[in-house]
């Protein structure tokens, strides 16, 4: 783990070295690594799902990232397409909040269920870095944002399974709360 966050410094530097670079080669991973970053209702949503799974713990523990950036994918490519989801902006809210609410509960629905839940989301929350994304460089662009994503996953895994090491599930608990709490005031902005 001291080794992973080693790294956080130099992944940190990785879109300004990108961006210094002449033409498109690096430009559209550099933009699909800063994307998620750049939005709060992204980095909400993508760090509540780390602290659900990591509430759920077992198999929720990776098949919950893994269908949110799969599916997250597939969105971005929807996106890109001009493909139109109605109702992306109120799904990526409503996923802060559910998000946030499903980890202050720990909430352990049938596995198939918490997929599902996670995959939607997913769906739109790349829907909208697809339609936001660059005309050139699109794979490094998806590329980029699925890494950004799974990193934030990573660290809602890693704050959550933290916790709950030290007994302290009750802290995870009042960030997935304080999530929900977050994406409701957004929602009022």
């Amino acid at each position: 783990m001291k080794k992973l966050l080693a790294l956080v410094p130099t992944f940190s530097l990785a879109p300004a070295l990108a961006m210094a670079h002449d033409g498109t080669h690096g430009l559209g991973f550099a933009v699909g690594l800063a994307h998620p970053l750049g939005g709060l209702d992204h980095v909400l949503a993508m760090v509540a799902v780390g602290l659900w799974a990591a509430m759920v713990g077992g198999r929720a523990l990776w098949a919950l990232p893994v269908a949110f950036v799969g599916a997250m994918v597939l969105g971005g490519v929807l996106g890109a397409s001009a493909v139109m989801l109605p109702g992306t902006e109120p799904m990526i809210l409503s996923s802060i909040v559910i998000l946030g609410v499903l980890a202050a509960l720990a909430l352990r629905l049938p596995m198939g269920a918490a997929l599902a839940v996670v995959a939607v989301f997913g769906l739109f929350h790349g829907h909208a870095h697809g339609a936001e994304g660059p005309a050139e460089g699109l794979a490094l662009y998806a590329v980029g944002f699925a890494f950004s994503t799974m990193a934030l996953h990573a660290a809602g895994l890693a704050l959550g399974l933290a916790l709950n090491a030290v007994s302290a599930r009750s802290v995870v608990r009042v960030l997935g709360a304080g999530t929900a709490v977050a994406g409701l005031s957004l929602a009022l902005v």
